[in-house]
């Protein structure tokens, strides 16, 4: 049986009017362009995978395959 190890999820979504990034029930990256929370999202993930803990982003309304 494979294991997946435990990952960040960072999640892209509405709060107070506003988009923004939820992690570990912090907040940041707070914008009126989806895109922009979208960017601060990926960039926290970068840094996070770069330093060796497993993560992934998460838009809501949003589907993603790979």
């Amino acid at each position: 049986m494979r294991t997946t190890p435990d990952r960040a999820v960072l999640t892209v979504g509405r709060h107070e009017g506003q988009w923004a990034v939820e992690l570990d029930g912090e907040l940041f990256g707070h914008s009126r362009d989806k895109e922009e929370s979208k960017a601060a999202a990926t960039k926290r993930a970068r840094q996070m995978h770069d330093s060796g803990r497993a993560c992934q982003v998460m838009v809501v309304g949003e589907n993603f395959f790979g």
